[in-house]
């Protein structure tokens, strides 16, 4: 009899244990569903959607100073946010995309809103064909032009040979310029000369300084204790980059100055400041 009880007792703990096994089993399987589901979740709600870039146009009849002071104007605060997000300097990428599009100006850049003349390349996306190295070749094209500086950002963080840019400081726009010549951007000789140029003319650097100062799009105030009062134009100054270096606009410089157009000569002194009851 005692021996019956025996096998009864050890078949039901047998029975029992097996059915909590199971029950764990199931409830791991719950859980681990459950915690996938979660991440999803949380992936999706970090995704923020780009509103539509505004596109102004330039004057009507405008210089080229004033078309690129346009395109600066567009485009600042994207390659600022890329500065941000992937260390390309902001004024590098200014430069490169003022250079490739012809200012906004080129076939490509209007057709496709693709600034720096990326081509399909596993590209899944539309596409549009333009004559380039050879006839009628595959170029990406994006719904919004935001879309163009972030490919530009993945082609030269994603490709081993643009490494060692990612080493330099930031604000050694110099550096990137000659380094993208080194790694093979462009074939032109002449490239990191053409960048310097128009970062310098333009005052492209500032964008730099923005993100780097943590300020991005806001204007610091200055110093009434630094305050300049008048400047001397250099070589290469316009009247956009001298605003843009003392945080005025162009307007407002040619109304302190009496300018009817935007012509300036070197050695001519400006006000930075009203000088009128003075």
């Amino acid at each position: 009899m005692l021996y019956r009880i025996l096998i009864i007792v050890l078949i039901s703990t047998l029975f029992l244990s097996s059915c909590k096994s199971k029950k764990r089993a199931v409830e791991s399987k719950k859980r681990t569903r459950t915690e996938r589901v979660v991440i999803k979740e949380n992936r999706e709600e970090t995704i923020k959607l780009p509103k539509k870039t505004e596109i102004k146009a330039p004057p009507a009849n405008a210089s080229y100073g004033e078309i690129v002071a346009t395109y600066i104007d567009n485009y600042s605060l994207i390659a600022m946010e890329e500065m941000q997000q992937y260390g390309i300097p902001a004024s590098i990428t200014l430069a490169q995309g003022i250079l490739e599009s012809g200012a906004g100006r080129g076939n490509l850049t209007k057709k496709a809103n693709n600034h720096f003349g990326i081509k399909c390349h596993e590209w899944t996306g539309e596409r549009v064909y333009h004559d380039d190295d050879e006839l009628q070749e595959c170029f990406r094209k994006y719904k919004d032009p935001k879309y163009s500086f972030r490919d530009h950002s993945l082609f030269l963080t994603e490709r081993s040979r643009y490494q060692d840019l990612f080493r330099l400081r930031k604000h050694d726009y110099k550096g990137w310029a000659k380094g993208l010549k080194k790694a093979g951007y462009a074939t032109d000789p002449r490239y990191p000369n053409k960048l310097i140029s128009i970062i310098e003319r333009y005052g492209l650097t500032h964008y730099d300084e923005l993100v780097l100062d943590g300020t991005q799009g806001e204007v610091k105030p200055r110093s009434k204790k630094t305050k300049i009062e008048t400047y001397t134009v250099q070589r290469g100054d316009t009247l956009y980059n001298i605003s843009r270096r003392y945080n005025i606009t162009v307007d407002t410089l040619k109304e302190y100055n009496g300018l009817n157009s935007n012509t300036i000569s070197i050695g001519q002194v400006l006000y930075l400041h009203s000088v009128k009851n003075q």
